[in-house]
């Protein structure tokens, strides 16, 4: 279980402090499928990197199973089990994705076992294991690759900050699918994803409202999420409605 208690997080802006994050209280259950959603620019993806480890809260404490992380790095944090996925996927070069992928999962993958993960992303996988993770690749593969070391790594919580960014629409209706058969096989694990999108928001377990640094709403989707598409912030985008 993950838990934040008062986490904030500031910014200096010339003389001036900004508050992104304020005073966020929090859990995530084990074996459950959270979304945090919100208007843009309200922290949600700040707060994504708080939990992994990519920046360091202000204030607060953050704790993974009881034991406090908040000053652990990225490295330590997934070494720990958390498993993050940016919206903008990094580029390696001179690293091919099978080694990638042996990265994340910290064994040596057979290729087979390689080529599985990449299936399970809709990527043919003759086509991308021995592919340089550079410039060569779109952003839509990109995402995809790193979605499959998440699913390689195999964390007890998977963090992704808006993973429909950049992807097709083909993509993205199988990205549906692999964060169910996520759920389904990890059975301890969580997942906690950063979304505008109404069909990822339609198939979590929670969803968690965040406005202005803070939390404004939280409970599953049937409590949340008629509310969220009766709003004008809902708009028709890609598959379907975006919050």
């Amino acid at each position: 279980m993950l838990e934040l208690r008062n986490i904030s997080f500031e910014v200096s802006e010339e003389e001036n402090q900004k508050e992104i994050v304020r005073d966020i209280s929090l859990t995530v259950e084990n074996h459950k499928f959270t979304v945090i959603t919100g208007p843009n620019g309200s922290g949600k993806s700040t707060l994504a990197k708080l939990i992994a480890g990519i920046e360091r809260p202000t204030s607060g404490r953050i704790y993974l199973d009881g034991t406090d992380i908040t000053e652990k790095n990225i490295t330590e944090r997934a070494r720990l089990g958390i498993g993050y996925a940016f919206q903008q996927p990094v580029r390696f070069k001179g690293i091919e994705v099978i080694d990638l992928l042996r990265i994340a999962s910290g064994r040596q993958l057979s290729v087979a076992d390689a080529c599985a993960y990449l299936s399970e992303v809709g990527l043919c996988a003759r086509d991308y294991i021995r592919r340089e993770v550079n410039a060569s690749l779109s952003g839509g593969e990109l995402k995809r690759i790193e979605i499959a070391t998440i699913l390689a790594r195999g964390s007890r919580l998977s963090v992704f900050d808006e993973p429909e960014a950049g992807i097709d629409l083909w993509s993205f209706q199988n990205l549906i699918q692999v964060f169910e058969r996520m759920q389904k096989r990890n059975q301890d694990g969580s997942i906690l994803v950063i979304s505008h999108q109404e069909r990822i928001l339609n198939i979590a377990d929670e969803i968690i409202v965040v406005a202005d640094g803070r939390v404004a709403q939280r409970g599953t989707r049937e409590e949340i999420l008629p509310g969220l598409l009766g709003t004008s912030a809902a708009v028709n985008q890609c598959t379907g409605k975006s919050y």
